[in-house]
């Protein structure tokens, strides 16, 4: 089963929880703290291997999930780290936030990795927080959380020339014929339901890859028929290779046939539209081949035409050495020239790292940095409370409270947690 296109929400793993302990040692005077810091939560990682066709294997999941990180311990004993999970994935995945919309990473070279959530870091002990003015620090931290994405991840085939072309054409008998690939071929319309990749190899020992892509219809930029679901994979071919029905078997029309995938792969968008394009004439053992062969190139003069016939397997040489030597000249196919996880995407408003709104009268404070904070405080602790509310006054949202009209006694909301607002 061929599968191209999942959603899959990924959480690493949170940090381990810091230690609040003291030595208590006979003979030891003064032992002081010596609570440990908690491991780091698991990444998750996708790695490209290069024996995977397909995303079936993580069709089956909805979320993956990091490890915790484990928790510190007294006498200094730090919690391990939890391993990274590394994900197999296809050579050729694009990888999508969804809350964002941005291009994460586009990966197509075996072995190459991209971190897409980094696990919390550990929570450190009171051991960390020993200062001189405060040598025996009574609190420790929480794990940080893990990071956590919703993404799309969308295989696009690697393939030097694609296949296009209305169904029943020929495409799939072209690509049997030259590579040692066996799609499936049958009379009917849409045989072939996932794209087929080849390996074409010539006489003067080059090589490249070839991409029989399901057949197209009118209305298929727009999502009718099959189109919509494989356009996609022709986007990081180099070439394509538009295969026609010369012989007009079957009523065909090759003007029309020509004209309307055309128009779909022009609405479908600029990477396919302007690459390089070579028109295939196909069935060319038919008798009225020559004739529309004439009338295609009187209509079309500029454009490069290789006439064939995949069943008597004629012009086929000429072909894919027509290929080779435009492939030499073009460069490799760049999807994406930036992906997101080079971009910094500031969302704060008048540059403060948080936003503060007043719903049915309780001052809502939000922000990564604040909710992140918030989570890895133990309330418990009073030097950690203590601290907690240092942290938020350093970082300004006491005096933002106050510019916005906030009265002692109010009553303020982070994430779940109401406080009292005090001046």
């Amino acid at each position: 089963m061929f599968v191209d296109e999942i959603i899959i929400k990924v959480e690493a793993g949170k940090g381990g929880d810091g230690c609040t302990s003291f030595r208590r040692e006979k003979f030891v005077p003064m032992g002081g703290p010596d609570g440990g810091n908690g491991g780091k939560g698991a990444s998750i990682i996708f790695k490209v291997d290069k024996s995977l066709k397909t995303l079936i294997d993580l069709s089956y999941q909805k979320i993956i999930k990091g490890d915790k990180g484990l928790n510190g311990k007294g006498s200094n004993k730090y919690g391990a780290n939890a391993e990274d999970v590394v994900i197999r994935i296809p050579a050729g995945t694009t990888i999508t936030d969804l809350e964002t919309n941005h291009v994460l990473a586009d990966l197509v070279a075996d072995g190459e990795e991209y971190l897409v959530v980094r696990g919390g870091r550990g929570g450190k002990g009171n051991k960390a927080f020993a200062t001189h003015d405060n040598p025996a620090p009574k609190f420790s931290e929480k794990g940080e959380p893990g990071e956590e994405k919703l993404i799309k991840l969308e295989l696009k085939v690697l393939a030097d020339v694609g296949l296009i072309g209305m169904p029943s054409v020929g495409k799939s008998t072209l690509l049997a014929q030259i590579s040692a690939s066996k799609p499936k071929i049958a009379a009917y319309h849409f045989t072939t339901l996932s794209p087929n990749l080849g390996v074409v190899f010539l006489k003067d020992h080059r090589s490249f890859v070839m991409a029989d892509l399901p057949g197209l219809i009118e209305g298929a930029s727009t999502g009718v028929g099959l189109g919509i679901n494989f356009l996609k994979h022709a986007e990081r071919t180099k070439i394509l290779a538009h295969v026609i029905d010369m012989g007009a078997s079957e009523g065909r029309n090759p003007l029309q046939d020509y004209a309307t995938i055309r128009q779909e792969i022009e609405k479908y968008g600029q990477n396919l539209s302007t690459k390089k394009e070579i028109i295939v004439a196909n069935k060319m053992d038919l008798e009225e081949a020559d004739a529309n062969l004439k009338q295609f190139q009187k209509q079309y003069p500029d454009k490069l035409i290789i006439p064939i016939s995949s069943l008597n397997n004629t012009g086929i040489e000429a072909l894919l050495s027509t290929l080779a030597d435009l492939l030499a000249d073009i460069p490799e196919v760049n999807l994406y020239e930036d992906t997101a996880s080079d971009e910094v995407i500031y969302t704060y408003e008048n540059d403060l790292p948080f936003t503060i709104t007043k719903e049915d009268g309780i001052w809502l404070v939000k922000g990564k940095e604040i909710e992140k904070l918030f989570a890895m405080t133990r309330f418990d602790e009073d030097e950690a409370v203590l601290r907690f509310s240092r942290k938020l006054k350093g970082m300004g949202v006491d005096d933002e409270l106050k510019r916005l009209g906030a009265k002692p006694g109010d009553e303020v909301q982070i994430l779940d947690y109401i406080f009292e607002f005090k001046a």
